[in-house]
């Protein structure tokens, strides 16, 4: 679990290095131009979007670790590529590389946190994994703003080439890992069941169905408006600088890193569906000042603060959402499906990660009260859709703890039944 945990931590290293010095890269370092820098960015999601589908599928079939390998060797050759391509044409399809091995390494890495954990430490392991993400974009992004220098096209050569090199040492460390029996948390000799990917029987599961439509208006009123829709607000309404959006995205990091082990037992406690509807509420709250911050009459310092808050808003409910959110995709998923399951979330993800900025960037730089108006409806709506889901659910999906506990003080095993292939949730 360890070696899992560090990968994590350093693919989202690799994230934070480079992606948010790519425009700057290919449209002035490159001189290819701001629309060709555009479609680069576009080329990502649309490269996470054609694989994903397939990647659920390869993790079930071939094990989530192979998988991961082979991601990871598409992003090093694809990062490499990258910082030595001159032209819009290899620029896009190194892009194209990259953005596909990076797409294909969450759900990897999230099936390999479940076969290394148990029910009763799952979310204290997705909790972990999300911890270091955060600490390695964070980080990431610091060490790469101090080596890149638009002057020096060198520079992001060496980037590129340092991502590359740290995907490849990631890729031995993978290779190295030994991982237990997959569905044997007893070590019994029996073989678990095999099992196929199949779409069909994951939308006959009525749960998993209804969190990935609340997952996508949650991924769209939230991250999906962090650097377009809710930045751009912020610039044109509450009159913030670049260099405060910044000090926003910091303090949205940390947060997260300083409240994320704090409120992990308040979330192993509580019912899943209830966590997550709070959050809604919360969000809610936080659009409500974001629209104090742009539109009430304030002197500059109070917008600010007002601002910045929201961004640390965001990051307190996605604290509260890690050790929520994943471990419920893994219990929804029947035995031997959790890569397939994983894949399906990341690409609902990946809907709204496209399609939130494409709708939010236009309507928070000129409608801004409609923009406001349409975010909190949307995070209203994420906390109705979890109570609703929560019919959908039972009692060891909704609230393990107290399942574990109620199951241990009648003296059977604390783990709950494998759900059958394609059964309703």
């Amino acid at each position: 679990m360890r070696r899992i945990q560090v990968g994590s931590a350093l693919s989202a290293f690799g994230l934070g290095f480079t992606v948010p010095y790519l425009y700057v890269y290919v449209a002035q370092v490159r001189g290819l131009g701001s629309v060709t820098a555009g479609l680069v960015l576009a080329v990502f999601a649309v490269a996470a979007l054609i694989v994903l589908p397939f990647a659920g599928r390869a993790i079930v079939s071939r094990g989530a670790l192979p998988v991961l390998i082979g991601s990871l060797v598409a992003a090093a050759g694809g990062s490499l590529a990258l910082g030595l391509s001159a032209g819009a044409g290899t620029v896009l399809l190194s892009a194209a590389l990259l953005g596909a091995g990076q797409a294909v390494m969450q759900p990897a890495l999230a099936t390999l946190v479940v076969d290394c954990s148990s029910t009763a430490s799952r979310t204290r392991a997705f909790a972990t994994q999300f911890f270091l993400q955060n600490l390695g974009l964070g980080v990431g992004g610091l060490i790469g703003g101090h080596l890149v220098d638009p002057t020096r096209p060198s520079s992001f050569t060496l980037l590129f080439s340092i991502q590359a090199a740290m995907f490849v040492l990631l890729t031995g460390l993978m290779a190295t890992t030994r991982l237990p029996r997959a569905g044997l948390p007893d070590g019994s000799p029996e073989e678990v069941p095999a099992v196929k990917a199949d779409w069909r029987s994951l939308m006959r599961n009525r749960a998993m169905v209804w969190l990935c439509v609340l997952g996508f208006v949650l991924f769209f009123a939230c991250y999906g408006q962090f650097e377009s829709g809710l930045s751009a607000y912020g610039v044109e309404a509450a009159g913030i600088s670049t260099s405060t959006l910044g000090t926003a995205l910091a303090a949205n990091t940390a947060v997260i890193v300083l409240a994320q082990f704090l409120v992990l037992r308040f979330v192993e406690r509580r019912r899943r569906s209830r966590v997550i509807a709070a959050v809604g509420l919360l969000w809610t709250f936080a659009w409500a000042v974001a629209g104090f911050s742009g539109l009430a009459d304030v002197s500059q310092a109070v917008a600010t603060v007002s601002f910045i808050s929201v961004y640390a808003l965001f990051g307190l409910g996605e604290a509260l959402l890690s050790p929520t959110l994943a471990p419920l995709v893994a219990d929804l998923a029947p035995t031997g499906l959790a890569g397939q399951y994983n894949s399906a979330f990341a690409l609902v993800k990946q809907l709204a990660l496209a399609i939130g900025p494409a709708v939010g960037g236009p309507m928070g730089a000129s409608l801004h009260g409609p923009y406001v108006v349409l975010m909190m409806v949307f995070c209203v709506g994420m906390a109705g859709l979890a109570i609703m889901l929560e019919r959908r659910l039972t009692p060891a999906q909704n609230h393990p703890y107290a399942w574990r506990s109620r199951i241990v003080a009648q003296g059977a095993p604390a783990s709950p039944p494998a759900a059958p292939v394609g059964a309703d949730a």
